[in-house]
């Protein structure tokens, strides 16, 4: 279960905190369990800072814990510090990450729900990048691009990866489907294929916002018996 530590302590002297946990991270490179690292300020005391640091379980930060360099390293943030830091300890029970959600939802729902249910995921001023398109397209064009996958293919999108960052999203997928109608100008052929591709999308309130497409679309023609004959 991911374990939370949570740091809480004051200190007018921000900048060298900031640079200790600078000298934490390139000491203890290699060794340390931690996986993510945020240290906040608080907006009505610049001197009250909190640091989260998460562990994919308890164990795993009391080994990092036990690193040398963590010890040192605690001893120098104590002196820095107005009053001695306080410690919480969380199991975490609840992770919900809502712009993952959202992209993967998306993606699970591309060749079944209604379209214009699909695309209430979607910002009215939202922005397509596809490299099968010469120029960006909009909320119109996604719409018909949608359509028109689901005229040439019965589909499913199967999430491989995800991560995030921020305001995006990039999500490793699987397309599977039967070549059911015109594609591209190439008449219905039964065949089943598959291919792979990356999309990166851009969220601005819980919403997709942009959109850049990656994906095997030579691989896609070739089981098609366009290329490669």
């Amino acid at each position: 279960m991911t374990f939370v530590q949570l740091i809480d302590c004051k200190t007018s002297r921000f900048d060298e905190m900031n640079r200790l946990l600078d000298t934490w991270v390139e000491q203890t490179k290699g060794k340390r369990t931690a996986t993510h690292a945020l240290v906040a300020k608080d907006r009505s005391d610049a001197s009250h800072l909190i640091e989260i640091v998460e562990f994919p379980s308890y164990e795993e930060a009391m080994r990092n814990s036990n690193l040398p360099e963590t010890d040192r390293i605690f001893q120098d943030m104590v002196a820095l510090c107005d009053e001695m830091p306080t410690f919480t300890d969380l199991e975490v029970v609840r992770d919900e990450q809502l712009n993952r959600k959202v992209a993967r939802e998306y993606f699970e729902d591309l060749g079944r729900t209604p379209v214009d249910r699909l695309l209430e995921r979607l910002t009215d001023d939202y922005v397509d990048h596809d490299p099968a398109n010469p120029r960006d397209t909009g909320l119109r064009a996604a719409r018909e691009e949608v359509l028109g996958w689901r005229r040439a293919f019965d589909f499913s999108m199967r999430v491989d990866a995800q991560t995030a960052e921020d305001d995006t999203v990039c999500t490793r997928w699987t397309f599977t489907g039967r070549h059911k109608g015109d594609f591209l100008g190439i008449p219905a052929t039964r065949q089943e294929v598959a291919m792979t591709g990356m999309t990166w999308h851009r969220f601005r309130g819980g919403m997709i916002c942009e959109a850049w497409w990656q994906y095997d679309r030579a691989g896609l023609l070739e089981q098609l018996g366009v290329l490669g004959r």
